[in-house]
């Protein structure tokens, strides 16, 4: 049997350095395309070459603020993936700007240059929440469709993996805080997706594989409350925490101050969030609109989030002994 070598398409990744944008290069690399990766700072993204051939990953400079810098990168380019997104403001990095009209100079660049998109976005995508994130996304997923009617969304919920912004923050929290908050009660619904599973849709959607013009969500094989989450991070950490109850208001009160840290832990906008349930919808399970629609088998946080999690226990990887 003959395999197709995929060494004359060339794929432009945006935001090609970050968590999601790292584990898609390797998948792609994998399948032999030629890979250019778009971020402000190239000189910051030398952790991708490894994961190729020699001169198999090549990144440039491009922002996404920057319409010019945006068409550069696109040119003669098979397929285009946006990932660039922020989890919060600073500076000229704003929702709207990046998520919003970013998206939209992305799906424009590739429109223009024959090439075809994938936009990731997020589920909780809403131009009607009170979330300035939810509606920026909102404003991309449109922004692209209009420029590109062909172009594919992908949904995701919180992503999972080694470098999660998620598992290791609050893993982290535990290891000096008496005890974790847990946001509105913690009643919050939530479908962890594990990030290789992530970057294997994508790819299958750079293969070809995935349906023009629609929107897929991505979840993991469980659901699972925001309470249910801290008490398995104490669980994997081995460490016992009080789970507190922290009101709406409170949180907001409190993400109020927390948002002017380098790294916030929480800002007021993430609060909006959390007011939300954050899981793969009816309509895209009806649909096949989702990992299993592509032929994935989703991976459990119980396969994963253990072989990284284990450096915030007392001993590390090895076990305590009684005496």
């Amino acid at each position: 049997m003959t395999i197709q070598s995929n060494i004359d398409k060339l794929i432009t990744v945006f935001g090609g350095s970050g968590f999601v944008g790292r584990h898609l290069v390797r998948a792609l690399a994998k399948r032999h395309y030629r890979i250019r990766v778009a971020v402000r700072r190239p000189d910051l993204a030398g952790h991708l070459q490894p994961l190729g051939r020699v001169g198999q990953i090549h990144a440039v400079q491009a922002n996404v603020r920057y319409p010019r810098s945006v068409e550069a990168a696109a040119r003669d380019a098979d397929v285009v993936v946006n990932l660039t997104g922020i989890l919060f403001e600073r500076g000229r990095q704003r929702f709207d700007t990046v998520q919003g009209f970013g998206a939209e100079q992305v799906a424009l660049a590739a429109a223009a240059h024959g090439a075809r998109m994938i936009h990731v976005s997020a589920i909780g995508a809403n131009e009607n929440s009170a979330s300035s994130y939810a509606r920026s996304k909102a404003m991309g997923e449109q922004a692209v469709l209009a420029a590109m009617p062909t172009a594919t969304v992908f949904r995701p919920s919180i992503v999972f993996g080694p470098e999660d912004d998620f598992f290791n923050r609050f893993a982290a929290m535990a290891r000096f805080l008496p005890a974790l908050p847990l946001i509105g009660g913690g009643a919050t619904r939530f479908q962890p997706v594990f990030v290789g599973d992530v970057a294997e849709a994508i790819a299958r959607a750079v293969d070809g594989n995935a349906k023009a013009g629609a929107t897929y969500e991505l979840g993991g094989p469980e659901v699972r409350t925001f309470k249910q989450l801290m008490e398995y991070v104490l669980a994997v950490t081995e460490r016992k925490r009080l789970l507190m109850p922290l009101p709406f208001p409170l949180a907001k009160l409190q993400a109020t101050f927390l948002q002017f840290l380098p790294k916030p832990p929480l800002t007021p906008d993430q609060v909006e969030l959390l007011k939300s349930d954050n899981v793969v919808s009816d309509a895209a399970t009806r649909e096949g609109l989702t990992l299993k629609g592509l032929g994935i088998d989703a991976t459990g946080m119980e396969t994963v989030v253990p072989t990284y999690l284990w450096r915030f226990r007392r001993a590390g990887q090895f076990k305590v002994r009684g005496a």
